[in-house]
C-alpha cells in the first residue's frame, strides 16, 4: 500500500492540493482536507473498479470532502472564499518587466475577486477546467454531472466572469477619475 500512497501522491498531489486550495482559500484547511482524501483513498483503493480514471476517482473523492467540510460549517455557501490569502509572489514571471508584472498581478487580483462572485458550480467548473486543467469528460465525471451541464455552466461562468471584470475594472476608473 505504501507504493500505491506513493504513486498516487506524486501523480496528483499539487493539482489536488491546487484544487482544494481554490475552493477553501485556507492554506490550513487544505492540508487537513488533502489528508482526509488520502485517507478515503486508502481506505477505499480496493474497491476501486476501474470505471472511470484513477484521476477523476480521487477528485471526485476531493470534491465530495471539501462539500462535507462546507455542510459542516455555518452558512457555507457565504463563507466558501472568505479565508483567502492569495501569495502573489507564487505567480511571479522573473522575465517580465517591473510594470508588466505589476498589470499582470492587478489582472490576477481582479480575476480572483471576480471568480469569488461566481456561484459555487460555477467556481468548481472553472478551477477544474482551468486551474486543473481537466477537460469537459473528466469534470462531468468528477462532478457526476452531464458534458453539457458542464459546458454550460462553463459558458456561463465565463461569461459572468468577463461582466464582473468589466464592472470592476469600469468602477476602478470611474475612481481614478
Amino acid at each position: 500500500m505504501d507504493s500505491v500512497f506513493h504513486d498516487i501522491y506524486e501523480k496528483y498531489h499539487q493539482d489536488l492540493f491546487r484544487f482544494l486550495f481554490y475552493m477553501l482559500k485556507s492554506r490550513e484547511e487544505t492540508e487537513d482536507l488533502v489528508q482526509e482524501v488520502y485517507i478515503r483513498v486508502i481506505r477505499s483503493y480496493q474497491k476501486f473498479e476501474g470505471k472511470s480514471t484513477e484521476k477523476t476517482w480521487i477528485f471526485s473523492i476531493a470534491k465530495n470532502v471539501a462539500m462535507d467540510h462546507f455542510r459542516k460549517q455555518k452558512g457555507w455557501k457565504e463563507r466558501i472564499y472568505e479565508k483567502f490569502d492569495w501569495d502573489l509572489h507564487q505567480m511571479k514571471d522573473t522575465a517580465a518587466l517591473p510594470e508588466e508584472e505589476v498589470l499582470k498581478n492587478e489582472d490576477i487580483c481582479y480575476l480572483y475577486s471576480c471568480l469569488d462572485k461566481c456561484s459555487t458550480n460555477q467556481r468548481l467548473v472553472l478551477v477544474m477546467r482551468f486551474l486543473n486543467g481537466f477537460s469537459v469528460a473528466e469534470t462531468a465525471e468528477v462532478l457526476n454531472w452531464s458534458v453539457s451541464k458542464v459546458k454550460t455552466t462553463q459558458h456561463r461562468a465565463l461569461n459572468s466572469l468577463k461582466i464582473l471584470m468589466e464592472n470592476v475594472r469600469r468602477k476602478e476608473g470611474d475612481e481614478v477619475e
